[in-house]
């Protein structure tokens, strides 16, 4: 009698927690609730990119978290373009409910998702968790919101909304903020505006005389310019990958930390840039120093 191939044996179910990797005291049902996991407890192939996408990024948000709950302190982090607040709910999850202090804001311009999310954070009792139905520039002007944030997230929050975060940070006078960028819209509609002009004045303009070539040039510039208004505005800034390119192609990761050192070097070639590549209008509006940087 032949003997059973020991490689075609049927392997046993693995644990759910172990396919997925999942962190030390990651609640089960939250993941079900957020349809990462079955009701079953299997998992759902769908959305094992979104968990490691947001596993990634809480590894540099962990040590900020840490940092800033130092002495007690009760850290307030908002969270714009929040989605299904896959990111708020598993930084709740994992920090802020062991911590016992804390506030997350996910804000939304979406109705049917900010009611989910309610719905879902009164559910599992995260009750320091809020959820407003607005954009991030209104978000910025409630008088309820609180006057200042330890930390300010965006991920994947389209176009000029990544911008507005950061406008946030800024009159909110985050420590930290860190930004996934996507569908950067404004910069690459500008460079189509002044093509024409900028072909016969400098050879740089080939790179973005093909449209698929403007939308990436678009994306590039506006993440460069990005970081350096940051540095201006007194941040330390770091680009990395998010994760590898077969999960996302919008995959660039910025974090910056405030260290009060107003860089004017990165003052002067952001105005140098904008001025290059035909975007002097930026300057008075996404771009705007309050005052010349000094450091």
């Amino acid at each position: 009698m032949a003997r059973p191939d020991k490689q075609n044996a049927k392997k046993p179910p693995q644990d759910p927690a172990q396919q997925l990797e999942l962190r030390p005291g990651q609640s089960i049902e939250l993941l079900k609730a957020l349809h990462i996991l079955t009701r079953e407890g299997k998992i759902n192939l769908d959305s094992r990119r979104k968990l490691k996408q947001v596993y990634h990024l809480y590894q540099f948000i962990e040590p900020l978290l840490k940092e800033l709950s130092a002495d007690d302190h009760a850290v307030t982090l908002a969270d714009h373009g929040a989605g299904k607040s896959y990111l708020g709910f598993i930084l709740y999850d994992l920090f802020f409910k062991q911590l016992g202090r804390g506030e997350i804001y996910g804000i939304e311009t979406r109705a049917p998702l900010v009611e989910a999310s309610q719905a879902l954070a009164a559910q599992l009792g995260f009750d320091r968790m809020r959820f407003l139905n607005m954009s991030v520039a209104e978000s910025a002007r409630l008088e309820s919101m609180p006057e200042r944030f330890d930390v300010v997230t965006a991920l994947h929050a389209c176009d000029t909304a990544t911008d507005d975060a950061i406008a946030f940070g800024l009159e909110k006078k985050a420590k930290a903020m860190v930004i996934v960028p996507c569908c950067q819209a404004e910069v690459a509609a500008c460079l189509r505006e002044t093509k024409a002009l900028s072909l016969t004045r400098t050879p740089l303009a080939e790179l973005w005389r093909h449209p698929i070539h403007t939308r990436e040039m678009g994306s590039q510039i506006t993440n460069v310019l990005r970081c350096l208004f940051l540095e201006a505005s007194g941040y330390q800034v770091t680009v990395t990958e998010l994760v590898g390119w077969e999960h996302s192609m919008k995959n660039e990761l910025i974090v910056a930390r405030f260290t009060g050192n107003r860089k004017r070097s990165a003052a002067e070639r952001l105005q140098l840039l904008l001025k290059e590549f035909g975007l002097d209008s930026l300057s008075e509006t996404r771009f705007r120093l309050p005052s010349v940087a000094q450091g």
